[in-house]
């Protein structure tokens, strides 16, 4: 467990740290995860280019019933929507601009829905995430290999959800 500010309040963090060795593997974790999220669950995921946040997305769709060859980066769009066990809302935000360009298409509607919201590069947006989401770090370590940091906040959120990608 870890202690942070987030927006100038000190929260308690649980974190777990798990490898990826393949695509197919991300989208496997993502998918067993979806089984464990609820209505209004927003999951903030960072990382580089080519990282593996749009697949751990397809892999959330496939999760939640949603058919996964539909789920393309909405990078064009910023946000697509995919009707599933419940809805998920996914956001790209790498040619955001500004706050402003994501205020005027409602972002709050998504982020506080019945559906689950996955929102990649949300570092551009920290301030605007609501005070409760899972954050996930996707880290390279080599041409297929990757390291997933699931981050809960507040700590006990997740922390079930977290601990079933465990077993």
């Amino acid at each position: 467990m870890a202690r942070t500010s987030l927006n100038g309040l000190n929260i308690e963090q649980r974190t777990m740290n798990m490898l990826s060795h393949s695509l197919k593997q991300t989208q496997e974790i993502a998918a067993k995860l979806a089984a464990r999220l609820k209505p209004g669950d927003v999951l903030a995921l960072v990382g580089n280019l080519g990282s593996g946040k749009t697949a751990f997305v397809k892999g959330l769709a496939i999760g939640l019933g949603c058919a996964k060859n539909k789920v393309l980066s909405p990078t064009f769009v910023l946000m697509r929507q995919y009707n599933g066990k419940l809805t998920l809302n996914h956001f790209d935000l790498y040619r955001l601009k500004n706050i402003r360009q994501l205020e005027q298409i409602g972002y709050e509607e998504y982020f506080y829905s019945d559906g689950i919201t996955a929102v990649e590069w949300a570092d551009k947006i920290e301030e605007c995430l609501p005070r409760e989401y899972l954050r996930v770090d996707f880290k390279i370590l080599d041409e297929n290999k990757r390291r997933l940091k699931f981050s809960s906040y507040p700590k006990d959120k997740f922390a079930k959800a977290i601990k079933t990608l465990c077993g």
